[in-house]
């Protein structure tokens, strides 16, 4: 089991490609140390822990100066009894540094995951410690005494105290609170449906948003390594305004997923990048408006007409501005790819939902996204490009467990899930007293459940109260035939097993207190010269500043509103409205609904 990270699982992560490698591990074989136990798939104890080994291993611990040890034992999401007690002879022998237990981390099976989840957890556990401990004295420093909240990449918030436990909780919490706003923001207007698009310097981050909250996945994988928590369910893509265009070896240009960042950034920043950016095509037609980032710096056309120029050469182009429009409809074409994953090939229709933009960049390519998959409606909420902070401060606590017992589902079996189910809430509930906000709670439970004789699950939500599943078995089933038919279009006759489940326990904050969005004239338009995808041609459009629109009013394209972080790009054929709450509600006139 010492190599169990080399070995992995049998697939490969890309089928066609001949020189395709696993990713490395991330901690060498010599500091994985075999330690001698053995507890059974039922949880019953063949082999005693060897404690010796354990302080055998924490000499060496302390001779390679190791300041986080990850501790994952077979099978010991069942019985964790032998972790416990590594983990204790690891103090006793004088470790001092951090420790992930596996079973802490995952209470799922499959070995593999649980392992490569728990060493991701111990290998940024030190880092954020430090980060945390780092960030409150700061903000104590202010004046500040309420409690400090970081997003989880299942959407939701913990605690600083429990972001330290659980480290591995917070690797994608970034676009997860964007995803959590989008799903608010569309409650809020009535939307439906709805596709969050989060596009800043390097990524492009979208979500299919059916319902209250964005969908979940318990399986996610950072560099290419599996981590076995609950993530928002997300496709991204590196594409952004620092993508940077280049020609491949086969003569066909491409953009991303290199990116400039921000140092040095794109060539118009004039910070010493010279690669043509995305950001870069953006300025030469025209789509930036004055050209003036909130920051105050002002964006050099000549360095991105000269970047371009570099790249108009190797593809045997002697006009720019073809080029740029090429690298943004590269990008654009990339970021409709990307929706396509979580819509049409999931068997969702995205014409029937609304697109809701924000991030620098996110409205700047709204309109070109929507045009290419058909979608009318779009939604720019105000303050754009910290619209994820927005969806942040509205996030529930949430606190979650999961735990693999492999039942059959039957009347008699029920007892045994809720059984399950109560220990993990009160697991929960003990977590919960450190950083506890308010005293109301709402417990959730989902089930993984799978047809007898197959090897995956789907997720399920159940209904649960005071204190148990209130779903009959018949009940639960239909949920499962629903979810499974939606999936695979099909559903068999043969009997259930549930594989996991899964307890979430969530503490609803306060509302946030919002301010009314300011009345402000509508003063009368500049105009600047853009180029317009629909019209395949330079056109004077309107410059608005956002700040100078109110509830009510309306425009119509070809017009760029302008705001302090971020650049909304309104297409021929487009209007836009300002709703109650502030957000630019874009409707394309030339789509049909």
């Amino acid at each position: 089991f010492r190599d169990v990270l080399e070995s992995r699982r049998g697939d490969r992560g890309d089928a066609y490609n001949l020189f395709w490698n696993p990713p490395s591990p991330l901690v060498s074989r010599r500091l994985r140390i075999p330690i001698t136990e053995r507890i059974t798939a039922d949880g019953a104890i063949l082999t005693h822990l060897d404690e010796k080994d354990v302080f055998e291993a924490a000499k060496a611990l302390e001779a390679e100066d190791i300041e986080s040890v990850a501790i994952a034992f077979l099978h010991s999401y069942v019985n964790p009894a032998h972790e416990i007690a590594a983990a204790k002879a690891l103090r006793e022998a004088g470790y001092r540094g951090e420790l992930s237990l596996s079973h802490e981390v995952s209470g799922e099976y499959r070995e593999y995951e649980r392992t490569s989840t728990t060493i991701v957890d111990a290998f940024v556990r030190p880092r954020m410690a430090n980060y945390l401990k780092s960030l409150g004295e700061r903000v104590r420093a202010t004046g500040f005494r309420g409690k400090m909240l970081v997003t989880r990449s299942g959407g939701g918030a913990m605690t600083f105290e429990e972001a330290g436990r659980r480290p591995v909780e917070t690797v994608l919490s970034g676009p997860a609170a964007g995803a959590e706003g989008a799903a608010e923001l569309a409650r809020r207007l009535g939307l439906g449906d709805a596709i969050s698009i989060d596009v800043g310097g390097t990524s492009f981050d979208t979500c299919f948003i059916r319902g209250d909250r964005p969908p979940l996945m318990y399986e996610g994988s950072v560099v290419g390594l599996p981590v076995q928590v609950p993530w928002v369910d997300l496709r991204t893509i590196g594409a952004g305004g620092g993508s940077i265009a280049h020609v491949d070896r086969g003569g066909l240009m491409k953009v991303g997923p290199r990116s400039a960042g921000a140092q040095p950034g794109p060539a118009c920043y004039d910070r010493g990048g010279t690669a043509a950016t995305v950001t870069d095509a953006a300025l030469v037609l025209g789509m930036l408006g004055q050209a003036k980032l909130s920051t105050g710096l002002m964006l050099k056309r000549e360095k991105a007409e000269a970047s371009l120029l570099e790249l108009a050469r190797e593809l045997g182009l002697n006009d720019i501005k073809q080029t740029a429009r090429g690298i943004l409809t590269i990008v654009t074409s990339n970021m409709a790819n990307a929706i396509r994953e979580i819509t049409i090939e999931q068997g969702h229709d995205p014409r029937t939902a609304s697109i809701i933009a924000f991030g620098g960049a996110g409205p700047l390519f709204a309109t070109l996204i929507a045009r290419e998959l058909g979608i009318r409606e779009i939604v720019v909420p105000p303050h754009a490009g910290n619209f994820s902070a927005w969806g942040l401060l509205g996030a529930d606590i949430t606190r979650t467990a999961a735990r693999t017992r492999i039942l059959k589902l039957t009347d008699s079996s029920l007892p045994e899930i809720n059984r399950i189910l109560a220990a993990s809430f009160e697991t929960l509930g003990s977590d919960a007293v450190e950083g506890s906000i308010t005293d109301s709670q709402d417990n959730e439970v989902a089930l993984d459940l799978r047809f007898v004789g197959q090897e995956h699950s789907l997720t399920v939500p159940v209904p649960f109260r005071n204190g148990e599943v209130s779903a009959s078995i018949d009940e639960i089933r239909k949920l499962f035939v629903a979810e499974y038919t939606k999936t695979f279009s099909h559903a068999l006759e043969d009997d259930l097993e549930v594989v996991v489940m899964r307890a979430t326990a969530r503490t609803p904050l306060p509302p946030r207190t919002e301010k009314a969005v300011p009345g402000a004239s509508l003063r009368p338009p500049e105009t600047f010269d853009s180029y317009s995808f629909t019209e395949d041609a330079v056109l004077p459009f309107q410059i608005v500043p956002r700040m100078s629109l109110s509830a009510g009013d309306a425009i119509t394209g070809p017009a760029i509103v302008l705001e302090q972080t971020a650049t909304t790009y309104l297409d021929v054929g487009f209007s836009l409205r300002v709703g109650d709450e502030g957000s630019l509600l874009l409707t394309d006139k030339r789509t049909r609904s």
